[in-house]
């Protein structure tokens, strides 16, 4: 099977149908999202499909892409562009194998095929019985297709695994974010031509870009034997690498073992004539180090320690939520140390404004790109252990070059807010609960996680008023004062519920009334900006220019409420 000839891809119609075609699909205006069968193949399907864009028909220029982003190629075009990387998408045969080791691997011992799924339990996992929520024998068989997609999520993905297990180029557990058009009913074009760069903006210092050959080992490293990594000085640096290799990283050393039999995939539930059943796996593959950064993924670095490469922002528990937002939109490399992604970085400096700059030149363009989505996915992982997938959609808001530093200070101010909000509703929370809160022990995230949940729609909206302040011809050097209050309000009163729904959740044998009075009191305290550590209310609400005095009418209801 050749995965660039082959219709292996389900693909979803406007008219709701999934149909199985080749990666050309993606020209056809009809076709609007993927159809892969697990979210995690769903969001690597949407990166193969991006690395492949970006390999094969990479734009030479800002005007290049806005000219594709308006007209697609067809899928004639795009066949002949993918064509001259066919010999490297062999899934199978006596040649290279696509994101398969050039050894046979004969020399070790065969494994199950789910062994290829991050989610599947590990050897030690089954020996010790210790599969509790990720259980074992749930896929003993895959088809051709889900083989390919479970493949080259792995490498993409690749945990910790134990010694000479390599991990992935970004990390273990890497997030991803990509940006995506507003409208719900995108063509998948517009979805995947968004997050792919200019050669320029993907070459970095050191590198070199060359037009991308089928046999360049730099690029593909199954194209030729594996850099084996038993020894000091064999690791993949950045340096002399290609530009694109970090969409085609390969960790791990794999071979698929086919077999033509029928039989029905325990991933997709579609019959097929040829399986696999069984995989060879062995240690000492691509071992990854350096600075490398991959234009799909966010990362991090120490502003006190410029010298040490960046690290990947990875999944936590508690999944993703709008507290994150900065991080992963805003770059802040000297502050708070945040690289978001080469792809969000490029749509807020350069697309809006290549689109803004056409039609103001008297282009007859929509209003593209004026509002977008950013979506953030990817595996919380323990070592090599998954606790869970996460996937959220947020709002990805673009304001004139001269104004990004003010909305990433007002921003960061709003959510800072937020953060010390949360953290005093977990503190007096833990104080009504607890006769000594400070020995508490266990997980108390979930009271930050509720709360963050309870404003986060809130937090959205005043995203886009931000937005709409930072777009005006005129544009106030200060934050909104009524942005900044309603914004404080609803964190106040969520604040409060949520207390009041924690404190008073437990058993009433072992409730302290005494306890939660004395716990409320002190967060009416904080919020009301009147204790020692509530400077950051009194703070942002100076700057907000509004008063902190609560209304009385609200007054009067927060007291009925504990009594």
């Amino acid at each position: 099977m050749n995965l660039l000839n082959d219709p292996w891809l389900p693909f979803l119609t406007r008219e709701g149908a999934t149909v199985y075609r080749p990666p050309c699909a993606v020209a056809d205006p009809e076709i609007t999202d993927l159809a892969l069968p697990r979210a995690d193949f769903q969001g690597a399907a949407y990166q193969f499909l991006i690395g492949l864009l970006q390999t094969a028909l990479p734009p030479q220029d800002n005007g290049e892409w806005l000219d594709r982003f308006i007209e697609p190629p067809g899928a004639d075009e795009l066949t002949a562009a993918f064509a001259p990387l066919t010999a490297a998408f062999e899934l199978k045969g006596d040649g290279p194998r696509f994101m398969q080791d050039l050894d046979s691997l004969d020399d070790v011992k065969e494994a199950t095929v789910s062994g290829l799924l991050i989610d599947a339990p590990g050897a030690n996992g089954i020996k010790n019985n210790t599969d509790f929520f990720v259980k074992r024998g749930r896929v003993e068989t895959m088809c051709e297709d889900c083989a390919a997609l479970a493949l080259f999520t792995m490498q993409i993905n690749a945990p910790a695994g134990g010694a000479g297990i390599r991990v992935g180029l970004r990390g273990g557990g890497p997030l991803t974010t990509l940006v995506l058009p507003e409208a719900a009913d995108a063509s998948l074009w517009s979805r995947l031509w968004l997050n792919v760069l200019t050669p320029k903006a993907l070459t970095r210092s050191g590198q070199v870009w060359q037009a991308p050959h089928v046999d360049d080992d730099a690029l593909f490293l199954w194209m030729a034997p594996t850099r084996v990594s038993d020894k000091k000085g064999t690791e993949v640096l950045p340096d002399g690498m290609h530009p694109l290799h970090p969409y085609w990283s390969m960790p791990r050393r794999f071979r698929l073992l086919f077999e033509d039999a029928p039989c029905r995939c325990d991933i997709c539930g579609r019959d097929a004539t040829r399986v696999v059943h069984r995989i060879r796996a062995k240690k000492q593959g691509a071992n990854y180090d350096g600075p490398w950064l991959h234009p799909l993924t966010p990362y991090r670095r120490d502003p006190k320690k410029p010298d040490e490469p960046p690290l990947s922002i990875k999944g936590q528990p508690g999944g993703l939520g709008y507290q994150h937002w900065p991080n992963l939109i805003l770059h802040d490399p000297d502050t708070s140390g945040a690289l978001p992604a080469g792809v969000v970085q490029d749509y807020i400096a350069k697309k809006v404004m290549l689109v803004d700059e056409e039609r103001r030149a008297g282009e007859n363009l929509a209003a593209l790109l004026k509002h977008a989505r950013l979506w953030a996915f990817g595996y919380d992982m323990d070592n090599m252990k998954p606790r869970g997938w996460y996937s959220v959609e947020m709002p990805l808001v673009a304001v004139p070059p001269a104004q990004q530093e003010r909305l990433r200070d007002w921003v960061q101010r709003f959510t800072e807010l937020a953060r010390q909000i949360a953290w005093m509703v977990r503190t007096q929370v833990k104080n009504a609960w607890f006769a000594r809160p400070s020995e508490a022990k266990g997980d108390m995230s979930h009271i930050d996680q509720q709360f963050y949940d309870a404003t986060q729609s809130a937090f959205y909206q005043v995203l886009l008023e931000l937005q709409q302040a930072l777009q005006s011809p005129e544009p106030t050097a200060h934050m909104p004062s009524g942005v900044a209050e309603r914004w404080f309000r609803t964190l106040r009163h969520q604040a409060l519920a949520q207390f009041e729904t924690q404190a008073l959740s437990g058993a009433l044998e072992a409730m302290d009334l005494q306890r939660a009075t004395a716990a409320h009191r002190q967060l009416l305290s904080f919020l009301g900006g009147h204790s020692k550590g509530s400077k950051a209310i009194r703070q942002f609400a100076a700057d907000g220019g509004f008063a902190l005095k609560q209304p009385a009418a609200e007054a009067v209801a927060n007291k009925e409420g504990m009594s």
